[in-house]
């Protein structure tokens, strides 16, 4: 283990009517920064902040972080605190005034889905760079390691931020490990956008411990894989595609306030199957749960029970299409007007799903108005942007990012919700055809998601550090298989590794049976449903017999030689 992460929310008061989505509980410092809830961290007092607690995981021989959200409070906003200049040590001053919140905070921009809680800053004015820079300087003297952001990725991009950002960490003395969240809607086209950016990057939603999620990412982690983005150059060293942590041993309900009270859903072969993959993904292991119990008894559900969720339970297999990505994506040019009569037009895709006879996807459109009650943000930058509606008569608006964090089985986009005023719903049409939204700077696009299901047979190769190669076999169905592999076809993925080779000989271990072979031509294993099998191949020619069985006994060599970093969250 390397990292010990305190996740978000460390600045709330826990008090009668505080919630994620809550008002005026959160502790901040007179320069409207975040700071550790006294109450909750008695060592935070007298203005040190995370440094007791950063000094004694340091002790441990381990790294310490935390969880921060985009931008600025609304708290902060409201109260108008000054901004700090790190430079003077004072209140920031340009053009002979004192600049505060609320010349930098852009409200408009709150997060979709805590927008009570946070929003963007205005990058372009050097008071909001300011704000920035003072809160990544803090973290450092507090001697934080680990930054996760959140709500700056995905559905909720904020590129502006997150370059800035990356750009105070590049100048600090020493590194901080920059992770960016959440992953919903993330594409590889995306990721290239901000993977030299930062460290780690989210790819799905919120992972919890339903079959569903554990299925979910198979597809987006394949994606990363042959894009070649895992591993790829980063901050201060290299990027890592983040497939969330993992909800293992004993743990809390999503959205509860205390915990951990349960153990996890996923029956032991669903946790085997979801560790394979995240390791054979190369994806950074984060522990969500409570860590004593991630062994024995308390830290998982009995094995005779089945608790997982098929998929029809969730709604991975919905038909819906339309969602965002990158504008640079060729995907995002498609959408045209089509007039209706002389006041009412549509936007529409340019193809057709489902039957031939079918009409293009099409969105009512009409200029932003207020929602009852409700005062519009006018600003310059927003006109000729535009409401999206999904019909004539209802007052519901397109949202480029949902109003609520989503689960790595839910897909992103395609949400309505009531009209409101803010960026979220605030889309601009240009000539080529791209539909770009003011949040996040992402473009609309339809896609067809016929044919999405749970079953299936999934295997990855791999190679490890040493020479030896990693098979992992997935069998997503509900029901048994006899899953095979010749070595020759394993040639073809490895052209490299001269698999075929007559001075070969393969001796096996696989790993969560224990149970090891020998083999020229074929490796065979019957598995059970939603499990997961995972063989490490060693070439017994030039390797030394002693070495092979040593390594061989290590049933967790592959998250050793595959995985970057473990981390733990409190």
């Amino acid at each position: 283990m390397q990292y010990v992460v305190v996740d978000y929310l460390w600045y709330r008061r826990k008090v009668e009517g505080a919630y994620p989505d809550s008002l005026g509980f959160d502790v901040i410092d007179e320069w409207g920064r975040p700071i550790p809830d006294p109450e909750r961290w008695p060592s935070s007092k007298d203005g040190k902040g995370f440094s007791e607690v950063a000094k004694k995981v340091h002790s441990m021989g381990l790294k310490f972080g935390i969880h921060v959200m985009r931008g600025i409070s609304l708290q902060a906003f409201n109260a108008n605190t000054p901004i700090l200049d790190t430079v003077k040590g004072s209140a920031y001053e340009e053009s002979g005034r004192q600049w505060t919140s609320k010349d930098i905070g852009l409200k408009e921009r709150a997060c979709a889905w805590m927008s009570h809680g946070f929003m963007s800053v205005n990058t372009k004015l050097e008071a909001g760079r300011a704000f920035l820079r003072s809160l990544h300087l803090q973290y450092a003297e507090w001697g934080v390691d680990f930054v996760k952001h959140d709500c700056v990725f995905g559905e909720d991009l904020d590129i502006d931020e997150i370059s800035f950002v990356s750009e105070v960490l590049r100048k600090l003395d020493r590194p901080i490990l920059y992770s960016v969240s959440p992953g919903t809607s993330v594409t590889p086209a995306m990721a290239k956008d901000v993977s030299g950016l930062v460290n780690m990057y989210r790819i799905t939603g919120d992972d919890w411990d339903t079959w569903s999620d554990v299925v979910s990412h198979f597809d987006i982690s394949r994606d990363f894989s042959t894009s070649k983005m895992i591993g790829a150059k980063g901050l201060l060293g290299r990027s890592w595609p983040d497939l969330d942590m993992l909800p293992l041993g004993w743990l809390s309900d999503p959205g509860s306030n205390e915990g951990p009270h349960r153990p996890s859903n996923l029956n032991l072969d669903e946790q085997r199957t979801q560790m394979t993959l995240w390791a054979m993904a190369k994806s950074p292991i984060m522990f969500g749960g409570d860590f004593p119990c991630i062994t024995g008894v308390k830290g998982s559900r009995s094995k005779t029970r089945v608790l997982s969720q098929n998929l029809e339970e969730g709604d991975m297999l919905n038909t819906r299409a339309l969602g965002v990505t990158t504008c640079k994506d060729p995907k995002a040019y498609g959408w045209s007007i089509k007039a209706l009569d002389q006041d009412l037009e549509q936007i529409c895709w340019k193809e057709k799903f489902g039957s031939k006879l079918a009409e293009p996807p099409c969105l009512y459109k009409r200029k932003p108005l207020p929602a009852l009650g409700e005062e519009m943000i006018y600003k310059p930058k927003y006109q000729g942007t535009l409401h999206l509606l999904a019909t004539d008569g209802m007052e519901l608006c397109l949202d480029a990012s949902p109003r609520k964090r989503l689960t790595s089985k839910e897909l992103g986009g395609g949400s309505f919700s009531s009209c409101k005023g803010d960026a979220n719903q605030m889309w601009e049409l240009n000539a080529n055809g791209s539909l770009i939204n003011s949040y996040s700077g992402l473009c609309a696009t339809m896609d067809s998601l016929e044919g999405v299901g749970s079953d299936g047979i999934r295997s990855w190769v791999a190679t490890g550090r040493r020479g030896e190669i990693y098979l992992a076999f997935f069998n997503l169905n509900p029901e048994k298989n006899v899953i095979s592999a010749n070595v020759a076809d394993i040639a073809k993925v490895l052209p490299r590794k001269n698999l075929n080779g007559t001075s070969c000989k393969y001796k096996y271990k696989e790993i969560w049976s224990g149970k090891s072979g020998k083999t020229k031509e074929l490796i065979s294993i019957a598995m059970k449903r939603h499990s997961s099998a995972l063989f490490v191949l060693f070439c017994t020619q030039g390797w030394s017999q002693n070495f092979i069985l040593a390594k061989a006994k290590l049933t967790l060599l592959f998250f050793q030689i595959l995985s970057n970093s473990l981390f733990f969250l409190i």
